[in-house]
């Protein structure tokens, strides 16, 4: 694939434009608004940050990059999406994850792109999950995307979904979200440049989020799904 190419392609996938459903999720930020414990620009800016490096970089970009180097084998991918699976404890982010990453792999079905409907027939036998950053890896090497990009397109994604959640909760402007997107580019940049953790190692220390979500669940009233 030409860079080009590539570069049309990264920016296709990584476009709120595309239909995931993401925008459903606000991954505990609902409840930590309505908590009073996420109130200002910089408390979201900081809730961001967090994501990124006790998230992200410990446990998305680890799934994101095995997926992507077994994107041929099918069967180590399902495996690798049971783990993940297996490590997300909150239930709504385990279930919204599962969402977003069936969503992406049905409209890769209907594009015609490589693999997507044999890891859907997959999915529904029960041997896979369809899990949001296994799908990521898995669809990003299909689209030819190099690794590299396919998790930094992860990192984007969900930077991406928390402002756009923080701007449906009032906790931010467009222009707010757009400089906290642009802010992000060097931790994401340093946190890339770190050794990526084995599948294996994957963790994730997000205790306000992980909360926030298992609280949700019996909130009333909610904009969200998480």
């Amino acid at each position: 694939m030409s860079d080009v190419a590539a570069s049309l392609a990264a920016l296709q996938l990584g476009d709120s434009f595309f239909p995931s459903g993401g925008t459903a999720f606000s991954w505990g930020l609902e409840t930590l608004r309505a908590d009073a414990q996420v109130r200002s620009v910089g408390e979201v800016e900081a809730l961001v940050g967090g994501q990124l490096e006790r998230r992200w970089a410990e446990f998305d970009r680890p799934a994101v990059a095995a997926a992507h180097a077994a994107a041929g084998d099918l069967d180590v991918v399902c495996a690798i999406d049971r783990e993940v699976d297996a490590a997300s404890l909150a239930r709504e982010a385990r279930e919204g994850a599962r969402r977003i990453g069936s969503a992406v792999l049905k409209v890769h079905e209907g594009m015609g792109t490589r693999g997507a409907a044999g890891y859907r027939l997959r999915i529904a036998l029960g041997d896979a999950f369809g899990q949001m950053a296994v799908v990521q890896g898995f669809i990003a090497a299909a689209s030819g995307l190099d690794a590299d990009t396919a998790c930094v397109l992860s990192a984007h994604q969900l930077v991406l979904s928390l402002t756009s959640a923080a701007i449906r909760l009032g906790l931010l402007g467009h222009v707010d979200a757009q400089r906290i997107l642009a802010a992000q580019r060097t931790r994401v940049a340093a946190l890339m440049a770190m050794p990526c953790p084995e599948i294996g190692a994957i963790q994730s220390c997000v205790p306000a989020t992980e909360i926030a979500m298992m609280r949700h669940e019996t909130g009333s009233g909610r904009m969200f799904a998480s």
